[in-house]
């Protein structure tokens, strides 16, 4: 089951407030230490590391913003709010991740092409362990965070995060190669492994984003609840039309609600609110259209028109 928005929006914003700075303070510190321990050792593999920790700085700073512009309340001008300026962030976070790939494959040929010596690779296994141990602490909390508010830019921000772990891994298992075998080519492998990984990343990310940015509908298993919740209500006859989406953290629901046909304008009007109540409890923090059709009135639907 995905991770429901909650109605208390003050709450979410707090908390996306706290992850991305938390994600901007860790990801600067790495840098700089992974920075000073690429110069010390020469090692391109924490140098690659290095690289991805700026790519968190950025993405991390471009959440920072998009989670206070996407805190904003629905305007006049912005009536569906402004939750996808995370969607928005994600597609730029996920543009620098595959950069800073490039950049890292491109050294990684240069060093095949003309191998350089790794220095004291003690002190880059050092460096590795600690940043390995400090993500691990800042994914627990994101991960946290993402089951309470279903921000996709901090989930976007922990995805890169949590491939961190992997990378800082390997490049730990290549330096100690490195010091027990004296194969420099190793580094470079790592190296590029980590490029390729950053890459596969920036991809995901991309997709994800874009989906939320076209209106991509929500899971089946969403939708089959709305279908479950209307089929299984007493006075309810049928569901068609039904239509989702994701606002950002908001789920939106659209469909034509078939009641008897000899109700007035008010009955209906107050059976209608029962079910948009029963949608946003199951949803909290859901917005709900429902439009009443009489059942079996014979009309054109869009379900009809739909192409798979």
């Amino acid at each position: 089951m995905l991770p429901q928005p909650s109605a208390d929006r003050k709450n979410i914003n707090r908390l996306k407030k706290i992850a991305v700075t938390a994600s901007v303070s860790v990801s600067a510190g790495l840098a700089l230490i992974k920075l000073a321990a690429s110069l010390y050792t020469g090692s391109l593999a924490v140098l690659s590391s290095m690289v991805d920790s700026l790519s968190d700085i950025f993405s991390s700073l471009i959440s920072f913003i998009a989670v206070k512009f996407s805190s904003q309340p629905a305007s006049v001008e912005h009536r569906y709010g402004f939750g996808k300026a995370e969607a928005l962030s994600a597609l730029v976070q996920s543009a620098f991740i595959a950069g800073s790939g490039v950049f890292v494959v491109y050294e990684g040929v240069s060093r095949f092409i003309s191998p350089r010596p790794v220095g004291d690779t003690g002190v880059g296994i050092l460096v590795m362990a600690a940043s390995t141990v400090i993500t691990l602490g800042l994914i627990a909390f994101q991960k946290y965070v993402v089951k309470k508010t279903a921000s996709l830019a901090v989930a976007a921000d922990s995805a890169h995060y949590l491939v961190d772990i992997a990378t800082n891994l390997s490049i730990m298992i290549s330096l100690i190669v490195v010091r027990l075998f004296e194969i420099y080519w190793f580094d470079t492998l790592a190296a590029l492994f980590v490029s390729f990984y950053l890459l596969i990343n920036a991809y995901k990310i991309a997709r994800e984003a874009i989906a939320l940015l076209m209106d991509k509908e929500l899971p089946e298993e969403v939708r089959q609840d709305i279908f479950n919740l209307v089929n299984n209500c007493g006075f309810c006859r049928g569901i068609h039309d039904l239509r989702t989406r994701d606002l950002g953290g908001v789920y939106m629901f659209e469909f034509h609600l078939e009641l008897d046909g000899g109700l007035s304008l008010y009955q209906a009007h107050e059976l209608t609110d029962i079910v948009e109540n029963e949608v946003k409890a199951l949803y909290p923090g859901s917005q709900v259209i429902i439009h009443q059709d009489p059942a079996g009135l014979d009309e054109e639907r869009l379900d009809n028109r739909l192409t798979r």
